[in-house]
């Protein structure tokens, strides 16, 4: 089949990604269709924990076309970020097919087939925008299943309160294990653990006051060289030397992991005072678990009522792309931030790679790579990029239900992020 100028786009996911690429696509003309397997927009942020806050400043939260709300300071809460997209999706100019779920996913000739549980939809471009932390993940930790207390992961941590008078274990100090850190540091757990494998780099909220998230572009502007000595020295001076209390670095500098990786950096908004205080004590890694008790490496051990895993998310991407090869190792697209794949043509990825000014800033990038290709493409008079060739026919047909926008974002967020 031959793509035609009638095709719309398919765009898949109606999270932050997914509508600021329908957005720019259709203020150029383009005409897109938003498949989106849940049945409002925003719903998983309206799942996380009440007392959320954007860990990126309200100035990196804009979406293409409007300004992020100012009422709650330099950090959106979570109610604010849902009003936010619901208000975006209001004004977008492109349909949204809500409780549609993407089963399958064929290239046919120079056509997409998109399979879903409402019927079949064919695209000269598909624009995948599900997000990097779809899937909550969780280590298979021998003994888990026969855990006799509360086991939860860090996406569903939802009141805190619930915890008060607790033993509370959190594995885990990246990115998601310190903001679940610092909302305990809000409330009164009996004793909170935190067990790490590598230590985090942590970096302050503010510094005398300031944000420290508002530089994010002259952190994005350096060379990894001397990102790492930088956020070494802004830790060491504003948080202290914080292996005394257990809490190790990483090797590897923050910047470079981040670049590298995909790893973001752990922000203290209190844990850092519980840790120096003695509320919060560090441990070493969980090995398994045996009922009751959790057996960290050492052969120490603990008795939690309640473990948090914030153990990371992944894609989900593998069962309906792995065959196509558009995957890395991690699960995460060889291509995430609008960059064109020459042996998939039409193919994208959006809200996959993560930013020092976040997956806002992030997204409108990644939405203006794409619709720079597709509006060339569309309209042979206007000036063209360098084409790319090669193409994919085979019949690579796999179905998992899929369609859900992104729900979560950081301060240069990843597999550990808000």
């Amino acid at each position: 089949m031959e793509p035609t100028s009638e095709m719309p786009v398919i765009v898949i996911g109606a999270g932050l990604s997914g509508l600021a690429c329908a957005r720019i696509l259709a203020n150029r003309g383009i005409p897109v269709k938003v498949l989106e397997a849940r049945h409002r927009v925003g719903e998983p942020w309206r799942s996380r924990h009440p007392a959320l806050r954007l860990n990126i400043h309200r100035h990196f939260a804009r979406l293409p076309g409007q300004e992020a709300p100012r009422g709650d300071g330099p950090f959106l809460r979570r109610d604010t970020v849902v009003e936010h997209l619901e208000r975006y999706a209001d004004g977008l100019g492109a349909k949204i097919c809500h409780g549609t779920e993407v089963t399958g996913l064929t290239r046919q000739g120079r056509t997409w087939r998109v399979e879903t549980n409402s019927g079949i939809l064919d695209a000269a471009h598909v624009v995948f925008a599900t997000g990097r932390d779809r899937v909550p993940h969780v280590p298979d930790w021998p003994g888990r299943a026969d855990f006799t207390g509360a086991f939860l992961h860090a996406a569903d941590l939802g009141d805190v309160s619930r915890f008060n008078g607790k033993r509370v274990l959190v594995i885990g100090a990246g990115n998601s294990g310190s903001d679940v850190l610092n909302h305990l540091s809000r409330h009164a757990p009996a004793e909170v653990l935190v067990s790490v494998r590598h230590g985090p780099a942590v970096v302050p909220t503010r510094i005398f006051g300031f944000p420290l998230h508002r530089l994010a572009r002259v952190f994005a502007a350096m060379p990894v060289r001397l990102l790492d000595p930088a956020f070494r020295l802004t830790q060491r001076l504003f948080l202290g030397d914080l292996a005394r209390f257990g809490l190790k670095s990483h090797p590897d500098g923050g910047g470079t992991r981040m670049v590298r990786d995909g790893i973001a950096f752990a922000i203290d908004d209190g844990f850092v005072s519980e840790l120096k205080n003695g509320r919060l004590e560090v441990v070493p890694e969980v090995v398994r678990f045996d009922r009751g008790r959790v057996i960290l490496a050492g052969g120490g051990q603990c008795s939690p009522d309640v473990v948090i895993a914030a153990t990371g998310y992944r894609s989900g991407l593998e069962t309906l792309l792995g065959p196509l090869g558009v995957l890395g190792a991690d699960g995460q697209p060889i291509h995430p931030m609008g960059e064109p794949d020459p042996a998939h043509p039409g193919l994208w990825f959006t809200g996959f790679r993560p930013m020092f000014t976040g997956y806002f800033d992030a997204a409108r990038i990644a939405a203006e790579r794409i619709a720079d290709v597709i509006a060339a493409q569309a309209s042979p008079m206007r000036p063209r990029r360098p084409s790319y060739t090669g193409q994919n026919s085979a019949d690579l047909t796999a179905r998992p239900a899929f369609g859900a926008g992104e729900a979560r974002t950081s301060f240069s967020t990843t597999g550990e992020t808000k």
